[in-house]
């Protein structure tokens, strides 16, 4: 690895495209992280957190809602921890979940690489006052794909593994997460509900005339789970993405065991589209040289691990839009671009 640095020129233009959508009123604010592994983080503004917040500017310390980035965040690292078998059935795992319900035979692997074959819809609102267990709930519906035959993002895998997760460790899955979050000096990441303050970023008004969403996750299953689940429901600061993302390089560059189960995870598994595949959990593009997550509510993290490069994007896009990936292309665009161009 040659540890490489941004070039002014790359963060102008994350910078102005950032400024650019704030004007534009895509994003009411946000922070981009971006460093090395072996350097202080720097940090680019602009615009409020929110309305809500009064004049105060989004920085480091602003806490976002990450929504998805949860699956690389806390459940992504939390399987490797704990070693699970990649290839063994979730029946296997879950007493309730019997080996020959249409999705007992899926695997942690298909979970982690989205090939299940699992019902897309999530929608946990339809197994309300039903007596039966979640897993055994997902695990018993009929499957759409034969488990490994293709690419498919589907949250329910992820709701599984977290299920999963505290049923193998006997641990609350928050838990699990927070242990890990304090040994990598991840501060102010924790699951919802948080207090609501000026440095924390409001998401969307779901009722014409109520407040928003506010220090409650934004996902209505992360929601019905207390707001606790393997899928979203995670809120952190672009200071503890920074942190984190330096944790992972170093770790990839040292062989640390962290690092090892990311130079694991980033071999493809799956197509998702010409020239972009599926590693476990994460997003590679550029024959798998940048590896990437993104969050609904407006929130990426980019990796290069050859260059021991990262960005980290917090924003609360859907403050003003729900059809995220329409408004938040501009800046992943420019972001994936910079993070691969040529040092």
């Amino acid at each position: 690895m040659t540890v490489t640095s941004w070039k002014p020129a790359q963060l102008a233009d994350l910078r102005e495209c950032l400024e650019l959508m704030t004007a534009d009123g895509t994003v009411p604010g946000g922070v981009i992280a971006h460093g090395t592994l072996d350097g202080q983080p720097g940090f680019l503004t602009a615009g409020i957190v929110a309305p809500e917040c009064g004049d105060a500017r989004p920085g480091p310390d602003t806490v976002y809602d990450v929504a998805s980035l949860t699956k690389v965040v806390a459940t992504w690292p939390l399987i490797g921890s704990t070693g699970i078998d990649l290839d063994t059935p979730v029946s296997t795992f879950l007493p309730t979940v019997p080996a020959e319900a249409p999705g007992g035979k899926v695997t942690m692997g298909q979970i982690l690489a989205h090939t299940t074959g699992l019902r897309a819809d999530t929608r946990l609102d339809q197994y309300r006052n039903r007596s039966a267990d979640l897993a055994a709930l997902i695990c018993g519906e009929d499957l759409i794909a034969e488990p490994g035959a293709g690419h498919r993002y589907i949250n329910r895998g992820f709701i599984l593994a977290g299920l999963l997760l505290a049923q193998d460790t006997g641990r609350r899955l928050n838990d699990l997460a927070a242990g890990l979050w304090t040994s990598l000096g991840m501060t102010s990441t924790a699951y919802g509900p948080i207090s609501r303050s000026s440095q924390v970023a409001p998401t969307e008004q779901r009722l014409a005339g109520a407040p928003r969403l506010w220090g409650i996750p934004h996902d209505d299953n992360a929601a019905l789970l207390g707001g606790v689940a393997g899928h979203a429901g995670v809120f952190t600061t672009a200071a503890d993405l920074a942190t984190y993302a330096t944790a992972l390089l170093a770790g990839h560059r040292d062989g640390t065991e962290l690092g090892r189960w990311l130079a694991r995870s980033i071999v493809p598994r799956a197509v998702i589209e010409p020239g972009i595949d599926r590693g476990l959990a994460w997003i590679l593009a550029g024959d798998g040289r940048a590896v990437y997550h993104h969050g609904f509510t407006g929130t990426s993290l980019y990796l290069f691990p050859a260059t021991g490069r990262y960005l980290a994007i917090c924003t609360n896009a859907v403050y003003h839009h729900q059809d995220n990936r329409t408004a938040l292309a501009p800046l992943r665009d420019v972001a994936i671009k910079v993070i691969t161009a040529e040092p």
